[in-house]
């Protein structure tokens, strides 16, 4: 049935431009002789058989292609999420508006040529682009369409209760799933507001629970039991963010293009991830920074015992560890590794990466 259309198309095509050219190309090769084609009445009709034999059979081998072609877009038409036809036609319907009113000024010029050829290029291509940013861009579209209303009603509501701001929206990146202490915090309350889990992160945790490694794919195991926990038994809103950003690869970069879309907060453990939100002006949130801070303060001057574990990376140095987990590098602390000694701390390094204190045995201290 389809060939059949496509068929009378190219016939119906090839009869047009024959009605239209033909009979001009007859006139201008004048080899009519005052015989009865040149009536014009007569001159048309025949144009447009001629035009439709000479068509269909120039294109009769581009038939099965054509109707290749047509089944294999309808086939993905059907199988093309609603949002991405939803947004790609507004996208095409918006390119073919504007299209018309840059064309009209365009044919006015009555330059034949120029009024013809220029409109329909310019049709095209503001429709190709139209098409490609309704597509591409469909996640942010339809997140403004669905989440932020939603985030505003919310808001609107809270505003009306209470007078107050809802917080923003925190979204959670691999990372910090699988560390697991970002359930312990939300079950103190001190994570207000939202939390998204957006659709790639949990595509990327199910890659890592059936990665072959052990240890990986305890991990992602680990990490979506977290996530189980915080849905079911913690008192926190999960979310799940449908969305995706097809054009970019990292699941890093895609974490602070949702955040700017959506206006979030980026909550990670990640050094890096945490660098590269704060260059492109993302809130961030890390949770090694949080842990930073509620770890006993130590200053310099205070005296610890401590039991020295290892050798550290300089000469003669000394590793030993808070009970927290804390690191303390002991200056001349070598020949003390298995013993227990009392230190003098000598200066502490705080970093989103960790705190690491810089301390010297109180014995060479007396000693000097």
């Amino acid at each position: 049935m389809l060939k059949r259309i496509v068929q009378l198309f190219i016939i119906i095509a090839g009869g047009t431009a024959g009605y239209l050219y033909i009979p001009d190309l007859i006139g201008l090769l004048n080899v009519t002789d005052g015989s009865w084609l040149d009536s014009p009445y007569v001159a048309p009709y025949v144009g447009i058989v001629i035009g439709a034999i000479i068509l269909f059979l120039l294109t009769f081998w581009l038939v099965d292609y054509l109707v290749n072609f047509f089944l294999w877009f309808e086939e993905t038409l059907v199988k093309a999420p609603v949002a991405d036809l939803l947004f790609g036609s507004l996208g095409v319907i918006i390119g073919l508006v504007i299209a018309y009113f840059l064309a009209s000024p365009i044919q006015e010029l009555g330059i034949r040529v120029v009024s013809q050829v220029v409109p329909t290029f310019l049709t095209l291509l503001l429709a190709y682009f139209g098409f490609q940013v309704g597509f591409k861009r469909r996640d942010e579209f339809l997140n403004l369409l669905t989440l932020a209303k939603k985030e505003k009603k919310k808001s609107a509501d809270s505003e009306e209760e209470t007078g107050l701001e809802l917080p923003k929206v925190k979204i959670l990146d691999t990372s910090v799933i699988i560390d697991g202490r970002i359930a312990d915090i939300c079950q103190t309350s001190f994570l207000e507001g939202t939390v998204i889990i957006p659709q790639f992160v949990l595509e990327e945790l199910q890659h890592i629970a059936d990665s072959s490694d052990v240890l990986k794919r305890n991990r992602g195991r680990r990490g979506l039991d977290v996530l189980n926990r915080m849905q079911k038994d913690l008192p926190v809103n999960v979310e799940i963010y449908e969305g995706d950003f097809e054009e970019i690869q990292e699941v890093d970069s895609k974490l602070v293009k949702l955040a700017k879309v959506i206006n979030g907060i980026v909550v990670t453990n990640d050094f890096n991830l945490n660098k590269v939100c704060e260059f492109q002006n993302v809130q961030v949130l890390n949770i090694n920074d949080l842990a930073n801070a509620v770890k006993p303060i130590v200053l310099p001057g205070e005296e610890l015992a401590v039991q020295v574990i290892k050798d550290g990376k300089e000469q003669n140095q000394g590793v030993a560890y808070l009970d927290d987990g804390t690191m303390i590098v002991v200056e001349e602390g070598k020949d003390y590794i298995g013993k227990t000694i009392e230190v003098l701390i000598t200066s502490v390094l705080q970093t989103s990466a960790g705190r690491m204190i810089f301390a010297k045995p109180k014995l060479l201290e007396k000693a000097l």
